[in-house]
């Protein structure tokens, strides 16, 4: 019985993995780092204490990671702000499964860009409980955003649908018990052998409905 569904963000309601890649790969070449073609794969689905660290230790940037996450989420704040890049169904989707259950969020982003993303989009009203995972001991593919989500939800994760975008996403849902709804980012999407660990998979958020999340 399905009692919860639980939205990640970035990829998902959101046209921003590029922005991320571009501002993370941008800061990079401003102050000197050694970006290569990996840095965004590896990255992805990081807690923003983990990718801070990896820019700092594996891409090269001199800056402390707490000031190189500063910057990053500095450039994206703007860039929100300037125009939120929703994806196209997105706010119809979030309406519809709202209508049937509690809606958590568990994303990679940081607080600061989870609550200025819900704000301008007016999403924010659906969600009962959203969680970054700079506010769990580990990121993506690790379990623990989903579990912090199901239990601000006052769910059970086996009790609970995420949907997802990317392969860690995938791989964190699941580890955490929960069925998947993959929806494969087109920009960046998980590899096969996430794929195959998805309950459904769909095409689009406009394929998203009751109806696909209770099959």
């Amino acid at each position: 019985m399905i009692e919860a569904v639980i939205f990640d963000l970035d990829g998902l309601l959101l046209d921003s993995e590029q922005l991320w890649d571009e501002a993370r790969e941008e800061l990079a070449h401003e102050r000197g780092g050694r970006w290569h073609e990996r840095a965004q794969r590896e990255m992805m689905g990081m807690s923003s204490p983990e990718w801070s660290r990896y820019m700092h230790d594996e891409i090269g940037l001199r800056e402390t990671p707490e000031e190189i996450n500063a910057e990053v989420v500095r450039r994206l704040q703007a860039r929100y702000r300037e125009r939120l890049p929703l994806l196209p169904g997105s706010r119809e989707a979030v309406e519809r499964l709202a209508g049937r259950w509690d809606l958590g969020l568990a994303s990679s982003s940081n607080r600061e860009l989870i609550d200025l993303a819900l704000e301008i989009g007016g999403l924010a009203r659906f969600f009962r409980a959203t969680v970054s995972s700079e506010e769990v001991e580990r990121g993506k593919p690790a379990p623990d955003v989903y579990l912090a989500a199901a239990a601000g939800l006052g769910v059970e994760a086996e009790r609970c649908v995420a949907i997802e975008d990317s392969h860690n996403g995938i791989r964190s849902a699941r580890a955490a018990g929960m069925r998947v709804v993959a929806i494969p980012n087109q920009h960046f999407p998980p590899d096969e052998d996430a794929l195959s660990l998805a309950d459904v998979t769909l095409a689009s958020l406009s394929e998203l409905t009751p109806a696909a999340v209770a099959s």
